[in-house]
């Protein structure tokens, strides 16, 4: 295994990767197989997966309809493009079922690869959008500081990471950023009601200042993954919304980490009644099995881009694939049919945000927050003042969880798990006991301990 280790360090380079320090470090953990929640590497050693991949193995890496079925459709079509007047029956199908499970009237489906080349496709029809109503000069596109729409350029460009910016130089004139309902770091308490309407009047100070008639749509993620499981008060998407109406302007909804059960609900937007005009999907719509992005838009802009004979000029030669489309079906039809929605509600949710809320008595625990499957862990230095360490303790934080043989992300100066969907009490407190025990070695590292 060393020789393949070596290939790899030589020859693979791997996403948001130091590949100078990959190398020196003597290349990177090979993950060699995975079974329910977790994962071996080619030594043998084994680790709990708290982030389902990357946000994605919502069932796990055993469930079997879904493998039997992507075999399947191998068999029977493997390939074939949705560019020259074609379709397929598992597009098809997948299109009629993620119409019955979206909010309000999303129901036309254009689909890709990955939330970033989703985003991207919305860009273009929003363009396409406003074009059609004989307003092309609403170009403007805002989004919030530290979201996360993808890797691609205008899918890093519509987000608001500033190490992806200033990477890539990242300056577009026709998007703007706005600030975060990130109650902990701008020191406001927990859900703070007046703090969410603060942050949606943000929304509404900058289309003034840009000028409604030049605004084309807002986009942000339900709940921010990347940025560190940044979740907005109560208060804040019902005023958005309202926001983006009054002014007429598009809503578009980041579904990609939230959908298909992340929260407990199909959608994100679903814990506060968000009717988007938009929304991108991916990573939960497969599980991960396979990949797969779309794009979901209402009715009523359909009817818009549809008044004319026109040529929509875009697409991928992997849009609509029938083999993930099939995986899709698949995945989706499991969670339905095990009720793995309302088993979460009802048993695993609030145990899981209990085991949560007993580690905010933790000597560096500032905050621990949470919705549904995801959770998040402030990291401090000091609790009364929320002051953060000097060091990058996430990253220290996040070594050790390895050593102890579980993966937990770290972002900035928080630590977050989105766990699969599937995981059991007895999974939860084997994962949480190490969580702690990670928090104990970061503390004592901190201490020079």
């Amino acid at each position: 295994m060393s020789n393949i280790k070596e290939l790899d360090t030589k020859y693979h380079l791997s996403p948001m990767s130091d590949w100078r320090s990959i190398a020196d470090e003597g290349g990177r953990t090979l993950i060699s197989r995975a079974e329910g929640i977790y994962l071996w590497d080619t030594n043998g050693r084994k680790y709990l997966d708290s982030m389902s991949g990357l946000w994605c193995v919502n069932v796990g890496y055993s469930c079997k309809p879904v493998k039997e079925a992507v075999a399947r459709q191998l068999e029977i079509l493997p390939y074939y493009n949705a560019f020259f007047k074609t379709s397929n029956l598992p597009v098809a199908n997948l299109s009629k079922l993620l119409s019955s499970l979206c909010p309000g009237d999303i129901s036309h489906f254009f689909y890709g690869n990955s939330g970033s080349d989703a985003n991207d496709t919305v860009f273009k029809l929003v363009r396409a959008y406003w074009q059609s109503l004989e307003q092309p000069q609403k170009r403007v596109f805002i989004s919030r500081k530290n979201s996360y729409h993808g890797s691609t350029v205008l899918a890093a460009a519509l987000g608001g990471m500033d190490s992806m910016h200033a990477l890539n130089d990242l300056k577009f004139e026709d998007i703007h950023h706005i600030a975060q309902p990130y109650s902990f770091d701008a020191g406001r308490p927990y859900n703070d009601e007046s703090f969410g309407l603060e942050c949606a009047a943000a929304l509404e100070q900058k289309i003034q200042e840009l000028g409604a008639e030049n605004v084309a749509a807002f986009i942000g993620e339900p709940i921010q993954g990347a940025g560190g499981v940044i979740i907005p008060p109560d208060s804040y998407w019902p005023e958005v919304q309202k926001i983006t109406k009054k002014y007429n302007i598009l809503l578009i909804s980041d579904e990609v980490i939230c959908g298909f059960g992340r929260t407990g609900k199909w959608f994100g937007g679903d814990n506060w009644r968000v009717k988007p005009d938009i929304m991108t999907m991916a990573k939960g719509i497969t599980s991960g099995y396979m990949p797969l992005s779309a794009v979901g838009i209402s009715d009523a802009v359909y009817a818009v881009l549809t008044n004319q004979k026109k040529e929509f000029s875009h697409g991928y030669t992997y849009s609509s694939h029938p083999v993930a489309c099939e995986a899709a079906l698949a995945n989706l039809n499991y969670i339905m049919e095990t009720e793995l929605l309302e088993t979460l509600s009802e048993d695993i949710i609030p145990y899981f945000h209990a085991k949560g809320q007993e580690l905010t008595g933790h000597p560096i625990v500032g905050e621990v927050r949470f919705k549904g499957m995801l959770m998040a862990f402030e990291l401090v230095a000091n609790k009364e003042t929320r002051q953060r360490f000097k060091e990058d303790i996430a990253s220290i934080c996040r070594d050790f969880c390895l050593d102890i043989g579980f993966i937990m992300r770290a972002c900035k100066h928080t630590m977050v798990i989105a766990p699969p969907l599937i995981i059991s009490k007895e999974e939860i407190d084997t994962l949480f006991l190490m969580i702690l025990q990670s928090f104990d070695k970061t503390f004592k590292k901190s201490q020079g301990v």
